[in-house]
């Protein structure tokens, strides 16, 4: 209930402060890249069950989906969006929709869900988040299957006094850009299931 209430407040607080930022980049966005301004995904929400993820579209819609092909798809402006993690602010409309939390397991596609092992499906038992302890500890610089591990132990473990210093430490590694590859992308291969992998997001 606490962790529900906090989440909808900070995020409606949130959306108020951020709004120029957001109005801004909506612009910027339909100048440098044109329609549609936002990228809707299916995503997996707590107990499996799917939900539509928004976030601002940061690649070429005009090239294939396949997520191989995401670095070469990413746009000048869809760079910029990532390396700031500006892209991810729309995904606060789903926090107070309730399909997300603030902190929790990051929201994986849906066609990941039979990929994972019987200790990875746990990772479901709660709302995913915009960010979360493997997001604070390594980022893509970690294996899926050390992620993987990480949002686990979240599930097991979590705590709202544990999901404010994961936000205090998110906001640490979003300024100081840490973790991220060369050209400052959180691209990771897709997750084919444990030990295998293709490259992509």
């Amino acid at each position: 209930m606490i962790k529900r209430l906090f989440d909808v407040l900070a995020s409606m607080i949130g959306l108020i402060i951020l709004s120029p930022i957001i109005l801004i980049a909506a612009v910027i966005s339909v100048i440098s890249q044109g329609f549609p301004i936002f990228f809707h995904h299916e995503r997996l929400g707590r107990d499996g069950f799917p939900f539509t993820m928004v976030k601002f579209r940061t690649m070429d819609s005009g090239h294939s989906l396949s997520a191989k092909h995401d670095i070469t798809r990413l746009t000048p402006w869809g760079r910029v969006l990532r390396r700031t993690s500006i892209d991810e602010l729309p995904v606060l409309f789903n926090v107070i929709k309730g399909d997300m939390s603030l902190v929790g397991p990051r929201p994986m596609p849906t066609k990941y869900l039979p990929r994972f092992n019987k200790s990875q499906i746990n990772r479901l038992n709660v709302k995913p988040g915009i960010t979360g302890l493997a997001q604070v500890t390594g980022r893509n610089s970690l294996s899926w299957e050390e992620r993987f591990a990480l949002d686990v132990n979240y599930v097991k473990n979590n705590s709202f006094m544990g999901d404010l210093i994961i936000i205090l430490k998110t906001l640490i590694v979003v300024f100081k850009g840490k973790n991220v590859d060369a050209n400052n992308q959180e691209i990771m291969p897709e997750f084919m299931g444990s030990g295998h992998y293709e490259n992509g997001e």
